[in-house]
């Protein structure tokens, strides 16, 4: 029996739930597809389970190793990694719980199974119909759709000749459900994600080596923040290599330690730990959807798709990580709902790069908004650069967590704010500040105009702004 909807979502990942819960409210009849479980990536394989990681080892580091600097005394620390794991699955367990509650509550129809979208058929003149298929081999159900929206997210990405095994090389996906701690392992990619773990298997006591084919790790952020990152991990202990490519072809996992070689600027050198972990970007799930029953075009990989977020198929959307750009839950939310408010006649918007935050969860923190200093240049801006550490801010000393700065980039002759880099405590929550006035287009000065209290980290953000101009009070 064929069911008709007004929008069917292929794909619950935090994109597609988010879609529908908006389409929902538009009063649009709504289904989603999942082959998994409603949350995706985010919620059960990236952004929630390896922030709960990260918050544990920093726990661990702090009772371990920097208690007694604030005169606490915690005798012998020791790490239980079946609770840290326990810990972890139930936050996602009851997040989950309160997704399936939203699709209830907005009435929204979930079908478990896998959708594949078919070509011209006795159900419709146009390709767009859902097939969805069952593993325990239940008959097909079919839905109509007047509108399709592709949230089918992505995967780790890996390299020819590093085979993933689950014992010895491993993506995230692998890692985030590892019973026990390895005493070393080498990280391939020196990305976002890279870094996030190699500053939590630091943090946990492991041995960690990274090694990054780029000339610097984070090679997407500010080049400032990227340095000041590599030295404060460097001082932690993790061993890091940049420009060095990674020889698939010499993976030797043998009896003991598995090891691989890379070319660096001095020659070739060979690594060795109990693991591997590739973290080298993420690719899109294209596959297996029946994007070849439709005119939908690929572009590097990913759906190619107009401001709008339709494709090539007018009725049928894509949003989220399987279009490319900014690979961020915040930003599929958001495109979720630009593309469901579309269909609905409303007035949409278009997420624009340059206005979305960016994160990394690492110890210490990094976060940005806008054009890097060199993306600026490389556009003909003018700029002039106002720079703050957190050693000048009081709170950073009470929480003894001062390392970092706050960089505010400028038009040195409109005054415009170009771009906000943050590294230190907890920049990733402080970061919306910067955001907020990239949206309402505010100047640095009308930043500091902002009576900042104190003592709080965010008074960094008036001092650095201050320093635009060469203002800034307590440096």
């Amino acid at each position: 029996m064929a069911v008709e909807y007004d929008v069917v979502i292929l794909g619950g990942g935090t994109g597609g739930y988010v879609a529908a819960i908006r389409s929902a409210q538009l009063g649009l009849k709504t289904a989603i597809v999942e082959k998994g479980k409603l949350g995706g990536t985010c919620l059960h394989r990236g952004c929630i389970p390896s922030k709960a990681l990260l918050r544990s080892a920093e726990v661990y580091r702090l009772a371990k190793h920097d208690a007694d600097n604030f005169g606490v005394s915690t005798g012998d620390v020791t790490l239980d990694f079946g609770k840290v794991q326990s810990r972890k699955d139930s936050i996602v367990s009851g997040l989950h719980k309160g997704v399936q509650g939203l699709m209830k509550k907005g009435k929204i129809d979930v079908f478990e199974g896998t959708g594949r979208i078919l070509g011209p058929s006795i159900f419709s003149p146009m390709p767009g119909t859902i097939s969805v298929e069952y593993e325990n081999g239940d008959e097909n159900e079919m839905l109509i759709p007047n509108n399709v929206i592709v949230a089918t997210g992505s995967r780790p990405r890996t390299l020819p000749g590093l085979e993933i095994d689950g014992e010895h090389v491993l993506t995230s996906d692998e890692a985030l459900g590892m019973e026990s701690l390895p005493k070393s392992i080498i990280i391939i990619g020196g990305g976002v994600i890279g870094i996030e773990w190699a500053s939590m298997l630091n943090d946990f006591g492991v041995e960690t080596t990274v090694v990054e084919y780029a000339d610097r790790i984070l090679p997407t952020e500010d080049a400032d923040i990227s340095k000041e990152m590599e030295k404060l991990l460097k001082k932690r202990g993790v061993k890091i290599f940049t420009s060095a490519k990674v020889l698939p072809d010499t993976l030797d996992k043998g009896d003991g330690p598995v090891s691989i070689s890379a070319e660096t600027g001095s020659g070739q050198e060979q690594f060795r730990a109990e693991k591997i972990l590739v973290s080298v970007g993420r690719q899109a799930n294209t596959e297996g959807i029946g994007l070849e029953n439709t005119d939908i075009e690929l572009e590097r990989g990913f759906i190619k798709v107009k401001n709008t977020y339709q494709t090539k198929e007018s009725h049928i959307y894509a949003i989220g990580d399987v279009i490319g750009g900014l690979q961020l839950a915040h930003v599929a939310s958001h495109e979720g709902i630009a593309a469901v408010e579309h269909i609905a006649g409303e007035p949409a918007g278009h997420v624009d790069a340059e206005f979305v935050p960016r994160c990394i969860y690492s110890s210490p923190e990094a976060a940005s908004v806008g054009l890097t200093e060199a993306e600026a240049k490389e556009r003909g801006r003018d700029v002039k650069i106002g720079k703050f550490p957190f050693k000048a801010i009081g709170k950073a000393l009470v929480h003894g967590e001062s390392e970092g700065f706050v960089k505010v980039i400028a038009d040195k002759d409109t005054d415009d704010l170009l771009g906000v880099h943050m590294i230190g405590p907890h920049v990733t929550d402080m970061i919306s500040e910067a955001g907020l006035a990239k949206v309402l287009d505010a100047t640095p000065w009308e930043i500091a105009s902002l009576v900042h209290p104190h003592p709080t980290l965010s008074e960094v953000m008036g001092e650095a702004t201050l320093a635009v101009d060469g203002k800034a009070i307590h440096m």
